[in-house]
């Protein structure tokens, strides 16, 4: 997953937002003003020849509440960053999921054909013996034509299942056969606080950052003092004068006070809180939701693991003994057969669920990194 996240344009995308979210946060912190030179020339009945030096005063707390809204801007972005890998591990291997399943299911088609083309063969045989009719004869040859069909649209479905997955990050990665087990339990993984969860840090930071954006609208309508120094020689005939003054100026908010502004940022701070309480619901019913649709399949795969059903060599061979010892027919040899193989081919898709299902747990939980970071051994019970 490492390598996905480094070949991905995505996380790539993310990480420069971060990058320019420090910058934004360091250019915050910086004063808000800048001091102002002004030099002055005059040759008339009165020579002058001044310097001046002018600065706002930042009294009104504008660069404390700029830098308090970059830097929940910044935690933001961070916590962007951190979901997206989460969410583009969960896309990748998802992917590698059904990736795998397509390639399973073509192997078992593959074997499907092998078995029809065997049979089809011993159908010609049994057929010049006189065993077997002309139309149980063609029963056989028309099983393998269906099965070759099936076997080309098998094949297709891998192929969109890997284009699928290079889209995420290329071909940079190989990925790994799915583990031959089940995954485990859903009570072995304790759901991190919901606090912790990716998508809620991020919107608290946007909430932050709402409610910072009150205090620089405030600080905004909130004039503040600018303060000159002037320094120069006068001069009047013969007369030489030494000059120094200062002033200050205010600007005055009164054709535009700056209230809209803060009515606006408290109006957005409010929709940011109630997103984020909308949010809490839905992270609640979705850990809710994936854990009870997880352990449902995961029960399902075991149960089939256990059963017969699961036995598909043993019953092939045994119904392809039965038909050659004429105990059944054709007819009723490529029924059961067939059953055998679209259970088999269930049993695949099955697998593939519960894996999806997991990491989607996982996801919910707030635990896909932990997981993949070996982590998870500190949480579980």
């Amino acid at each position: 997953m490492q390598r996905v996240w480094e070949a991905s344009p995505e996380v790539q995308a993310a990480r420069a937002d971060v990058e320019a979210a420090n910058a934004r946060l360091r250019a915050a912190s910086q004063p808000v003003y800048n001091p102002s030179l002004s030099l002055e020339a005059e040759n008339a009945d009165v020579d002058r020849r001044t310097a001046g030096l002018s600065l706002p005063l930042d009294l009104s707390g504008k660069r404390r509440a700029r830098t308090s809204q970059a830097e929940a801007e910044q935690r933001s972005r961070e916590a962007s960053y951190e979901l997206l890998r989460r969410d583009i591990a969960s896309r990748w291997l998802k992917a590698w999921s059904s990736a795998a399943l397509a390639a399973r299911q073509r192997e078992l088609g593959e074997h499907r054909v092998s078995l029809m083309r065997r049979f089809d063969a011993l159908a010609a045989e049994r057929l010049a013996v006189g065993d077997i009719s002309s139309p149980e004869r063609d029963l056989a040859g028309l099983a393998l034509g269906e099965a070759q069909i099936q076997q080309a649209s098998l094949a297709g479905n891998e192929a969109m299942a890997r284009a699928a997955l290079e889209a995420i990050a290329g071909d940079a990665v190989t990925p790994p056969p799915l583990p031959a087990g089940l995954p485990p339990v859903s009570a072995s993984i304790v759901p991190a606080a919901l606090d912790e969860q990716p998508e809620l840090v991020k919107l608290r930071a946007d909430e932050a950052g709402a409610q910072a954006g009150i205090a620089v609208a405030r600080a905004a309508r909130l004039p503040d003092p600018t303060v000159s120094l002037t320094g120069g020689r006068v001069n009047t005939g013969a007369r030489t004068d030494q000059v120094i003054g200062v002033s200050v100026s205010m600007p005055l908010p009164v054709l535009n006070s700056g209230r809209a502004e803060i009515d606006a940022a408290i109006a957005e701070a409010g929709a940011a809180a109630a997103t984020l309480r909308a949010r809490q619901l839905v992270t609640r019913a979705s850990l809710r939701e994936t854990q009870s649709r997880y352990d449902a399949l995961l029960a399902a795969g075991q149960a089939f693991r256990a059963g017969r059903a699961a036995a598909f060599e043993d019953r092939a061979a045994l119904l392809e003994k039965l038909w050659r010892s004429g105990e059944i027919g054709t007819s009723d040899y490529l029924v059961q057969l067939k059953q055998n193989l679209d259970t088999a081919l269930s049993a695949l898709v099955l697998e593939s669920q519960a894996w999806q299902a997991w990491l989607d747990y996982l996801a919910a939980a707030g635990r896909l990194t932990d997981w993949l970071d070996g982590r998870i051994q500190e949480v579980s019970p």
